[in-house]
C-alpha cells in the first residue's frame, strides 16, 4: 500500500488540508479517515510508512496510529522521539500517551479517564486502587497512581508505582521521569541522576530534564569534592 493513499486520506482532514471550505467538520473527517485506513492498512504497514516514507507521510501514520494502534506499536513510534523533524518528535509523544491510556479494555480504559479527571483525590485513589485490582497489567494505571500518591508526598510508594510502569511498559518516559522527581524528594540523588538520564535517553526533547541532569551533576561533584577533602 502506498504512502501517497495515506496522505490523501490525511489531507481530506481540516487542518491538514489546503482546501479552504472543507466538506466536513474536522470530528466527521477523522472517523472517516479511521474507518478508511482501518479497511486498507495493518498496524505493520503503517509502521513500515512511519519508518520509511517522506515527513507528511509518516506525520499521516502517526495519525493513523494515533487513532488505531496497540501496544505493539510503541518500539516504531518511540523511535521518532529522537527525530530530527521536532514535529514528528511532538506528536510521537503524543501518540505515545495516547495508546498508553488505551492499553487496557475499552472499560479499563473509560474508567481511567474518569479517575484521573476526579478532583477529590482519595476518591480518585480509591478508583485507581480497584481498577489494578482487577487490571494488574495496565501500565498507565500504575503511571496515573504514582502521580497521586507524589502529590500526596508518599514517595516511596510513588516511586514503586513507576518501576511497576516501566516493568510492563519500558518506553514510559513519563514513568521514568517521575522515578527521578522521587528519588529527589528522598534525597537519592544519585540514584534520581541516573533515573533522569534514562528518561533523556527514552525521549531527548523532555522540558527541563537535561537542565535537572546538569544541575544534579554538579552537585554530586561538588557533593564528591567536600568528602575528598574530609
Amino acid at each position: 500500500m502506498s504512502n501517497s493513499l495515506l496522505v490523501e486520506f490525511y489531507q481530506q482532514i481540516p487542518e491538514n488540508s489546503p482546501q479552504t471550505k472543507p466538506k466536513m467538520t474536522r470530528k466527521e473527517a477523522i472517523e472517516v479517515f479511521k474507518q478508511r485506513v482501518a479497511e486498507r492498512y495493518t498496524e505493520g504497514t503503517l509502521l513500515r510508512l512511519l519508518a520509511n516514507g517522506d515527513n507528511l507521510a509518516r506525520r499521516a501514520a502517526l495519525f493513523a496510529l494515533n487513532l488505531l494502534g496497540t501496544m505493539n506499536a510503541c518500539p516504531g513510534i518511540a523511535a521518532c522521539l529522537h527525530d530530527d523533524d521536532g514535529e514528528i518528535a511532538r506528536i510521537a509523544a503524543e501518540t505515545l500517551w495516547t495508546l498508553w491510556f488505551r492499553s487496557d479494555t475499552p472499560d479499563n480504559n473509560q474508567e481511567l479517564q474518569r479517575l484521573v479527571r476526579l478532583r477529590d483525590r482519595e476518591q480518585a485513589l480509591a478508583g485507581l486502587n480497584a481498577l489494578l485490582e482487577r487490571a494488574p497489567e495496565f501500565a498507565e494505571a500504575y503511571n496515573q497512581r504514582a502521580i497521586m500518591y507524589f502529590r500526596q508526598r508518599k514517595f516511596e510508594r510513588s516511586a514503586a508505582d513507576c518501576q511497576k510502569a516501566l516493568e510492563l511498559n519500558p518506553y514510559h518516559f513519563g514513568a521514568q521521569a517521575g522515578l527521578g522527581q522521587c528519588y529527589m524528594q528522598m534525597r537519592k540523588h544519585r540514584a534520581a541522576l541516573k533515573a533522569f538520564r534514562a528518561a533523556l535517553r527514552l525521549n531527548p526533547r523532555m522540558d527541563g530534564i537535561a537542565e535537572t541532569i546538569r544541575a544534579l551533576e554538579h552537585a554530586l561533584d561538588e557533593e564528591g569534592r567536600r568528602d575528598d577533602k574530609k
